[in-house]
């Protein structure tokens, strides 16, 4: 039987770069945000209910939805995220268990679900084990500022919309501390795979 670990962070804590580093390991990855732009391709059914919801202001020329415009939107008004996510979430969620049954299927005895809001979502249900990449507080700001070219206010209000990394610490089953070197992030990880006996 498969094992479904969670992998986990904040925003701007590095948990991409973690994601990478199971990935080249051999791990298949279930990534949320892959499956979030997935279901919101045109034609898809999350795609059409967020038009109807938002209306046609949010579209590209080419038909797609631009995504800045409609975070600008939910990240500072909790209704509109609430809705976004009640249209988004369960889409995502179908999508994610079609690419875990997938990976099944071809024998993967360990699959990484990398979903960034995994407590905010409350999918933790999902997993058997939970990995969290934490950064201190000013780090993370710091690198959400210079990575998305945002003005302080608007960094700490992405940060603030998401459990913070104090919390999540509390809860997790095993943290690598991303503050140091991806040397260190690289060793903790090697080290946390073979304490769990993970394989690919």
């Amino acid at each position: 039987m498969a094992q479904i670990i969670g992998l986990t962070g904040g925003i701007a804590s590095g948990k991409s770069t973690i994601s990478n580093m199971l990935g080249n390991l051999g791990f298949t990855i279930v990534d949320a945000d892959i499956a979030a732009r997935a279901v919101m391709e045109p034609g898809e059914q999350a795609y059409t209910r967020t038009i109807d919801a938002f209306g046609k202001g949010l579209l590209l020329h080419d038909g797609k939805i631009n995504r800045e415009k409609l975070g600008s939107i939910i990240f500072h008004d909790d209704g509109k995220r609430e809705l976004l996510n009640s249209i988004v979430h369960p889409a995502i969620r179908e999508k994610m268990s079609e690419w875990k049954e997938m990976a099944i299927a071809e024998g993967k005895h360990t699959i990484i679900y990398d979903v960034p809001l995994l407590y905010e979502s409350k999918l933790t249900h999902l997993v058997s084990k939970v990995i969290l990449i934490y950064v201190d507080e000013a780090i993370q700001l710091e690198r959400l500022m210079a990575r998305n070219n945002l003005t302080e206010v608007d960094a700490k209000a992405r940060i603030a919309s998401q459990l913070p990394l104090q919390e999540k610490v509390k809860l997790a089953d095993a943290v690598i501390d991303n503050n140091d070197s991806l040397v260190s992030s690289r060793l903790q990880l090697e080290q946390l795979i073979e304490k769990w006996s993970m394989e690919p």
